[in-house]
């Protein structure tokens, strides 16, 4: 009951505005009439998440314009409430309670793994320093003289610890971009691998030249300089497995979007289950557009009210039985099902001429704004330089008189809620800053890009869980299916082999392509 008043509430605001928002009043109150009839207990058990409020737009006048509000701009940001789809259980937000808790063990994880690899990291760099010195500092009096063949094994020494840390901090010293849920098998090995070499040569270090004292320093810097080649080898192994395995393409992943079937195809090289996820990831923040659930409401809206259409009489009393009214829903179903294609095509024939008009008054409002811009720059160019605009006050100057018409069309469009009056003055100062036109201004609002345009922290999916029959550390396969899970949506990812080519090459002889044309010495002009 309260998810209905509230939804009331919110579109009784838009009837003062235009008559547009009245109709969506009764869309509104159309579509929330039939989940609250059907499960009154549902409406109490659940919890609506709706999505926090924009920043006011200005208005039209320079009076709104200097006040730095309008409230309708406030009003429309939030047109979703007590739809299915932000709806959630008690059941889930004890399971989201329970993630924000264990959330805390992974970043303990992260960083403990970051602290073990920097230790070893730290091992590996001073360990030949000190098969170097510890001689030195133990016994240096009994040392056989090395003389320039030790000086020459130093200079080696240092640059090639020069390289291997430099190669090792571009390599895994790196910022890192997710939480992964299992180890990285490869880069784990290569740490348990580095671990047992520098073990191995301690433990040869200590019996054979600490306990006896070996005099020969040349052969203990040799053997320091071993150390440090064997290390820059075990360096090339972790660039092959960590980089350079992947980079050939051998399977072929479709990413389809759950709610509105949005999907991409990427290719992977042999990567697991869980780095295919990050890559996934990665491009679908960039490829897909941003998900938008104001517009799935409609088709749920559309199918409510021809449900709601419905009505059976019982004529005979209560105690007839049930068959009759099935048969009665399913005959009447069935004739509505007749036309409901003919109420779909005008409705969305009307929708799409209501959006070619509001964009068309959008695009001249811009138009005669930029306009508007350059006289201003005509005039500031003969005006003294302290009293010259910036761009700030020139975005703020000339937004009211494009405003109404920008508010309108995202409506339209739904989507009022992505765009706050700050980041459009922000998006027109930057245009004014760097000259652009009104095209380059509007292509931001004409066409709903990916999720990175738009605010990180509002639309960002900050947590997803990965599902997999598979163990998400095995390698990807032929028909492997995994899912990626967040709080709205997933994304189902399936996985495909790209298949084996034969190419095989025919010969052509050059000299089939000669021919010879004969000319008729009688012929008629």
């Amino acid at each position: 009951m309260s998810a209905a008043m509230d939804t009331e509430s919110t579109y009784s605001g838009y009837s003062h505005y235009s008559g547009h928002s009245k109709k969506a009043h009764r869309q509104g109150r159309d579509r929330h009439k039939s989940p609250r009839s059907k499960d009154g207990s549902r409406s109490e058990k659940s919890v609506t998440i709706q999505t926090p409020p924009a920043e006011p737009l200005l208005g039209n006048d320079a009076s709104r314009a200097e006040e730095g509000q309008d409230d309708n701009w406030g009003e429309t940001t939030t047109a979703i409430t007590g739809t299915s789809e932000h709806s959630i259980s008690q059941e889930d937000i004890a399971r989201i309670s329970k993630d924000l808790e264990d959330s805390v063990g992974l970043d303990c994880k992260r960083y403990l793994g970051l602290t073990v690899a920097a230790v070893l990291g730290l091992l590996v760099f001073f360990t030949p320093i000190a098969f170097i010195l510890l001689p030195q500092i133990l016994w240096r009096d009994d040392l056989e003289p090395c003389g320039t063949v030790c000086e020459g094994l130093f200079i080696s020494v240092a640059f090639k610890l020069l390289i291997l840390l430099i190669g090792t901090w571009a390599l895994f010293f790196r910022q890192p971009k997710a939480d992964i849920p299992r180890v990285f098998v490869f880069r784990a090995l290569l740490l348990v691998l580095i671990f047992l070499f520098v073990f191995s040569y301690w433990l040869f270090y200590g019996v054979r030249i600490l306990d006896s004292k070996d005099t020969n320093y040349q052969g203990i810097v040799q053997y320091a300089v071993s150390l440090v080649d064997a290390l820059l080898f075990i360096h090339y192994l972790a660039i092959v497995l960590l980089e350079l395995r992947q980079l050939q393409p051998m399977f072929t992943v479709k990413v389809v979007r759950s709610t509105d079937g949005e999907s991409r195809y990427y290719s992977l090289g042999h990567l697991s289950i869980q780095r295919a996820a990050l890559v996934v990831l990665e491009n679908y923040y960039r490829d897909f557009t941003v998900y938008n659930p104001a517009l799935l409401t409609a088709s749920k809206s559309r199918a409510a009210k021809h449900m709601a259409g419905l009505k059976v009489y019982n004529v005979d009393g209560p105690g007839n039985n049930a068959s009759g009214q099935s048969r009665a829903m399913i005959a009447a179903a069935a004739r509505r099902r007749d036309s409901s294609h003919n109420e779909l095509y005008y409705e969305e024939a009307d929708h799409e001429r209501r959006v070619k008009k509001r964009r068309a008054r959008l695009v001249v409002a811009v138009e005669e704004a930029f306009t508007h811009i350059k006289r201003l720059q005509a005039e500031e160019q003969q005006k003294a330089p302290g009293e010259m605009m910036d761009p700030r006050e020139a975005a703020q100057a000339i937004f009211p008189s494009m405003a109404r018409a920008l508010q309108k069309y995202l409506r339209t469009t739904r989507q009022q809620q992505y765009h706050s009056m700050e980041s459009i003055l922000q998006h027109l100062s930057f245009c004014i800053t760097n000259n652009m036109t009104p095209k380059a201004f509007l292509e931001r609002y004409l066409n709903p890009g990916p999720t990175l345009q738009y605010d990180r922290d509002r639309w960002f999916s900050k947590q997803w869980t990965l599902v997999s029959e598979e163990a998400v550390t095995s390698g990807l396969q032929d028909g492997i299916v995994f899912v990626l899970k967040c709080l709205d949506f997933s994304l189902v990812v399936n996985v495909k082999k790209i298949p084996f080519i034969k190419l095989s090459e025919e010969f052509i002889d050059p000299k089939s392509h000669k021919f010879v044309l004969r000319l008729q010495s009688e012929t008629s002009v």
